[in-house]
């Protein structure tokens, strides 16, 4: 999936002569958390609400201007990137979001929380459904458990692996409602065995 099929495309921008209590009240009446310094569509900045709080005690009167304070040159991340090298970034550079460009302009932001909900949409994790995890045996590969899976009904929503305390990889199928007790049964006749289901 590419990061321009799940950003948010209707974006609160502002300018670089923007006041911090203006930034400020628009991050607190929309809900965000991120706010674009855009000139004539290009990114000139970013400012988050962690930028803002350093500058909110009582003993800073005077105005000051989003310009000052915003930081330049963010890390961006192109609309045609994958979602992967976008939870690459927000986790190596520990932020909350990204602003999203097409050349130099900006069309979007994508934030953590719009990646988890990708992941859990991909993954299937909100469908009615069930987890399959099978240690595949020497014979055939995960391609023999997968055509067993299939060959008895059972539809496949995503796999995933993780690593196993006997050295072999463990596949957890994530697969639509249904019945099992049969595919389980042919698995465990073909030599693969099944670890656990998890409904």
């Amino acid at each position: 999936m590419k990061v321009k099929n799940c950003m948010q495309k209707d974006l609160i921008t502002i300018g670089k002569k923007t006041l911090l209590q203006e930034a400020g009240a628009l991050m607190k009446k929309h809900s965000i958390r991120h706010l674009p310094v855009v000139e004539d569509d290009q990114l000139l900045g970013f400012i988050t609400e962690s930028d803002l709080r350093q500058y909110s005690f009582p003993s800073q009167e005077k105005d000051i201007y989003v310009h000052e304070v915003m930081v330049l040159n963010p890390i961006t991340v192109n609309l045609n990137a994958s979602i992967e090298k976008a939870a690459r970034l927000i986790h190596d550079y520990k932020i909350g979001g990204l602003p999203v460009l097409d050349k130099k302009k900006l069309v979007g932001i994508i934030t953590a929380i719009d990646l988890l909900s990708a992941f859990i949409n991909m993954m299937g994790l909100l469908r009615d459904s069930s987890r399959l995890d099978v240690l595949v045996g020497k014979v055939g590969g995960v391609e023999d458990v997968t055509r067993i899976i299939k060959a008895h009904g059972c539809e496949i929503i995503s796999v995933a692996t993780e690593s196993h305390s006997s050295r072999r990889k463990l596949y957890c199928f994530r697969l639509e409602k249904g019945e099992l007790d049969k595919a389980i049964d042919a698995l465990e006749e073909a030599g693969h065995k099944v670890v656990s289901v998890v409904d």
